[in-house]
């Protein structure tokens, strides 16, 4: 299997990627000592799919993920998670913003009137 960190992606042609895509599955597919015919029953998919998949054409990116799955290599799929990041002004900004002590509700004004009926 080739080393994916010396391969550049962006030089690549669709169809080179492709390729790879499917050499990485046929990889581990075999690495599991598992046939098409039973990795494709296992993922839902005919074989003569698996077989366009590791031949490198196109195929879903829906199959693409059944057979990730079959095989335990949807980590590969952790590339694709959002991180957003907060600008450090923002992050300051909304620091500001908290609370910096609690505040009690304001007490209303008592009727004089009603003080006037409290016995001591």
């Amino acid at each position: 299997m080739n080393d994916i960190s010396r391969n550049n992606w962006n030089a690549m042609s669709d169809d080179r990627i492709l390729s790879q895509i499917g050499e990485f599955v046929k990889h581990h597919r075999m690495e599991q000592n598992k046939t098409q015919a039973m990795l494709a029953e296992d993922a839902g998919i005919s074989r003569s799919t698996l077989s366009l998949l590791e031949r490198g054409d196109t195929v879903t990116v829906a199959t693409l993920i059944r057979v990730l799955r079959v095989l335990d290599q949807l980590h590969i799929m952790d590339v694709f998670v959002v991180v957003r990041r907060q600008s450090p002004l923002a992050l300051a900004q909304a620091e500001r913003k908290k609370k910096q002590r609690v505040s009690f509700p304001k007490r209303r004004k008592t009727d004089k009137s009603n003080n006037e009926n409290i016995d001591w």
